[in-house]
Order: C-alpha cells, then sequence, then structure tokens
C-alpha cells in the first residue's frame, strides 16, 4: 500500500460518522488534495464549540461562510457577527468561475450555487433589524461586570436594582439607570437610608462616569425597548433551511466595550431562555464571533470569568459558539480549552513573537504521522487549512491538512439594492423597528420629585400665610401698665388719698 492510499484509509476511517454531518472539503497529503478524502463533522459535535484561527488574507472568513451555508442547508440556523461587512453575500448565488469547478474537481464535490435565507440585524443606526435589550435583563451582576465596578459599587447597584423592584419601577435603558442613582443620593437620599442603608456619592459617582463611557460608544442604542427576543434567531425558512441571521458590525470595530456588552448580553439571553437539549443529535443554534480578539482585548477579568463560564455552560442547550480571529493565543487558555472543532488557516512567521506562536498553536492540535504542524502552518494556501474535529463519540479526529470547498453563496457585499430588497423580505423589521418609550424609572421619578416639590411648595405657602395672619390680628391682651392703672385696688387708692387733701 501506498503512502497515498495509506493516507486515504487514515482520513476515510477517522471522519466516518453514523450520523448527518457536513463536509468540510478534503485531505492534502504531500501538497495534493486526495479525492474523495472527505473531511467531515458530524452535527452531533457541533455544540461542542469551535476557533477558524489564520492570517489576514488566508481565507477565515470563506471557511465561516462555507461552514454557515451547510448548516442552513441541514436546518440549522447560524448568527454571524459581520465586522468587515462582507457576509451579506449570503443571500444572493455564487456567480461561479472555473477556478471554483476546478478546485472542487480536485475534491471529488459537485458545486451548485445557492443565496441562502438571510435575516440582516444591526446594533446600531445602520439598515437591520434593531437588537435592543432593557437594563432590568441584564440584571445587576451582569451589568457590575461589564461595568467593571468594585464590590462596593456592586452592591450599590445590586441596591438600586432591588429598589426598582420594590417600587415599581421599570429599569428599561441607561437614563433610567442613571435616574435612580442620582435620586439615591439627592431628593430620595432619606428614604433609601431608611430602606436599604447609606449610599456614598462618590460611589454613585463612580458608576456614573463608567455609564457615561459606555454610553459614548453607542451603548445608549442599545439599551431599550421593544427587547429583541432570541427565538427569533431560530427561524426555519418554507424550504426547511435555518436562516442565517447577520449583525452589521462595520460601525462598533472601535467601540470594543459595546461589542462585549452586546455579546454577553445574548449568550445569558439564550442560556437563560433555551430548554436543556444534552446531547442531542443536532445543534439548535450556531454562533460565529468574528475578530473575537474584540471581545478578549477591553474584557476585564470578571467579564473573562463570566465568558468562560457561560462557554462551560451552554454547551447543553444545543449552542455552538466559534470563534475567528488570526491567532488561537488570542483566545484565553480556559476557553480554548473547550473548543472541540479547530480549523487553522496559515500562519506567518516574520519575528520571533510570531515563531513562538507558532510553536505553540502545533502543540495543541493531535501528532500525526503524515504532517510535521510547525512547518505546514506556515505553508498552506488560501483556502487550506488544517482541520482537528471530535467524532461522535467525543474523541479527536485525526489531523487533517485540508482543501475547503468553496462557498455556494457570493463572496462579497450586497449592493444598496439587494440589501433593500432583503430588508423589505424581513419579517422581523416590523416588529422590531418601531422604537418604544414607556413610561420606566426616569419618568416615574421625574414624576414623584415634581409631586414632592408641590407638596413641599402648598407647605411652605401655608405655613408663611398662618405667620402673615398671626402678625395682622389685633391682640386682646391688656397692656400691663394700663391693666395696673385700671385695676379697682389702684382706683381706690388714689381715690383715699383725694379724699385726704380735700379735708
Amino acid at each position: 500500500m501506498s503512502s497515498k492510499e495509506k493516507f486515504f484509509e487514515h482520513i476515510e476511517k477517522g471522519y466516518t460518522t453514523k450520523g448527518d454531518y457536513i463536509t468540510m472539503g478534503a485531505g492534502m497529503f504531500n501538497g495534493e488534495t486526495v479525492t474523495n478524502a472527505f473531511v467531515k463533522i458530524p452535527l452531533k459535535t457541533l455544540n461542542r464549540h469551535g476557533l477558524i484561527a489564520g492570517a489576514t488574507g488566508t481565507g477565515k472568513t470563506k471557511t465561516l461562510q462555507v461552514i454557515a451555508e451547510n448548516l442552513s442547508n441541514k436546518g440549522i440556523p447560524v448568527l454571524l457577527m459581520d465586522l468587515k461587512g462582507d457576509l451579506s453575500g449570503i443571500a444572493q448565488p455564487s456567480p461561479g468561475h472555473p477556478k471554483i469547478d476546478e478546485r472542487h474537481e480536485k475534491i471529488g464535490l459537485p458545486f451548485e450555487a445557492s443565496g441562502f435565507p438571510v435575516e440582516v440585524l444591526s446594533l446600531s443606526e445602520q439598515d437591520g433589524v434593531r437588537l435592543r435589550a432593557t437594563v432590568s435583563e441584564f440584571g445587576p451582576v451582569l451589568l457590575s461586570r461589564i461595568l467593571d465596578l468594585t464590590v462596593t459599587q456592586e452592591g450599590i447597584v445590586a441596591v438600586v436594582f432591588k429598589y426598582c423592584d420594590d417600587n415599581k419601577l421599570p429599569l428599561l435603558d441607561l437614563k433610567d439607570f442613571k435616574k435612580v442613582l442620582q435620586y439615591a443620593t439627592g431628593e430620595g437620599k432619606k428614604e433609601f437610608q431608611e430602606s436599604y442603608g447609606r449610599i456614598s456619592t462618590s460611589s454613585t459617582g463612580t458608576i456614573l462616569r463608567k455609564i457615561i463611557e459606555l454610553e459614548q460608544q453607542g451603548a445608549d442604542l442599545f439599551f431599550g425597548e421593544k427587547s429583541f427576543e432570541v427565538d427569533d434567531l431560530v427561524r426555519i425558512d418554507e424550504n426547511g433551511r435555518g436562516y442565517i441571521n447577520i449583525i452589521r458590525l462595520t460601525d462598533i470595530q472601535d467601540r470594543p466595550k459595546l461589542f462585549s456588552t452586546f455579546m454577553l448580553s445574548l449568550l445569558a439571553e439564550i442560556y437563560a431562555t433555551f430548554p436543556e437539549q444534552g446531547d442531542s443529535d443536532r445543534p439548535e443554534l450556531i454562533l460565529f464571533i468574528d475578530e473575537a480578539h474584540l471581545i478578549f482585548k477591553e474584557a476585564s477579568k470578571a467579564l473573562l470569568e463570566q465568558i468562560e463560564s457561560i462557554v462551560k455552560l451552554i454547551r447543553s442547550k444545543g449552542i455552538g459558539l466559534y470563534f475567528v480571529t488570526q491567532n488561537p493565543t488570542d483566545v484565553p487558555d480556559d476557553v480554548l480549552g473547550q473548543l472541540g472543532l479547530k480549523v487553522q488557516h496559515a500562519l506567518r512567521a516574520f519575528t520571533a513573537k510570531d515563531r513562538k506562536a507558532i510553536k505553540l498553536t502545533a502543540e495543541n492540535y493531535p501528532d500525526s504521522e503524515f504532517y510535521d504542524t510547525k512547518e505546514i502552518l506556515t505553508s498552506l494556501g488560501i483556502g487550506e487549512a488544517l482541520i482537528s474535529a471530535l467524532d461522535e463519540k467525543g474523541r479527536p479526529t485525526p489531523l487533517a491538512a485540508t482543501m475547503l470547498r468553496a462557498p455556494m453563496s457570493r463572496m462579497d457585499v450586497l449592493t444598496k439594492a439587494e440589501l433593500k430588497e432583503t430588508l423589505g423580505k424581513s419579517k422581523l423589521i416590523k416588529k422590531y423597528n418601531d422604537e418604544v418609550d414607556r413610561e420606566s424609572a426616569y419618568e416615574l421619578l421625574n414624576e414623584k420629585i415634581e409631586k414632592a416639590q408641590k407638596e413641599a411648595e402648598k407647605e411652605e405657602k401655608q405655613k408663611t400665610t398662618s405667620r402673615r395672619k398671626t402678625s395682622t390680628r389685633k391682640s386682646t391682651r391688656m397692656n400691663p401698665v394700663v391693666k395696673v392703672l385700671t385695676s379697682a385696688t389702684f382706683i381706690r387708692g388714689v381715690l383715699g388719698v383725694l379724699k385726704k387733701v380735700i379735708r
């Protein structure tokens, strides 16, 4: 048996599945694609999370596109973070190309161009279905971690939430939260102190400054109503294909705080809403987080702990998280250890730091008798990647340098006319894009303060009127001198003196 035949048998045996799967491409041996040596990922293991990594321009985004398309065809909805603006083309079929046909001929797969059901979402004022969440939905713990507060400040946030719960004050947007903080150390200071203890003005001042920092990154657009319901992410079209939900994030690349705030709230809401699945045969939803380093780079220690906790727990809900970044070292070790599927595109060794990163990356993959992992990491071409996955029993599959299949949809952005057409078909636009600003803590507290001021003014007016009446009323009390002069004793004494004088 030749080495090539031995390699084919190695890949075929290692990637055999009993259940349903998606095909990533064909294995490569000595730089050549081995036709029909298919690298297949079982649907059963896709909720075990994953990583797509590689240097700029090596094809990470196209790999993401390929996985999303194949999941959609299997009836599995997908959520994509589009930070570069080049994923919306999934809605339109690929125009095709001779090089695509040549690639698929080598792989042994027929190429079929196809567009996919797409829902365009937006966190900002860009066109798309508006994503919002209320402050109440975040809760005191998550909000404190996002704001990176101290233990004392976390306690104040918890008191604010408790006060609003006790007094039926809805916390919907950031102006509600700021108003309650100001009220706690202002007009409502006495009320708070009696029920919840003294609140430091210096602590509330620090919290307010951190909220303003969050607002400057655009969070005031995100907090509010109508809240997005995560059940709308798991829709299936009339042909049984899962919707590919694309969040347009091209205008928030320089606002990592808003990005991480959104991601955490979304994951927390999904975890709280979705039922337990256990080890099901297919995932309920797959999320791809592009430019994942934006989450981890700016995250505080408390925030990182929250992310790690969610990554560990959310798998049981049938949710798979896939991080897309340039280098695996961008992802914390505790998170990296939870990732079942790894798709590693080429890395470039320009500096000593790069070479060290390549060495560390190679150690994350299983050994292979067919590859020198460190060497192949720098020699992969565009659209080629090292793949290591989990089989249906949760064991690592053989390491495979893979010629990846081409996307079935278009590999660029939608035109303005195409985007308008896509948005025109959306059922969610009508549901979420009318902004709601119902009566909440801000309005209710303003009303309460205004009422208290009016009562105080009325009471002061009554006191003033009373003082005026007192000062203008004639006194009924007799002057002491007059009282003495008019007394009977005094008169009798005077008359007695007069009688004596007359005599």
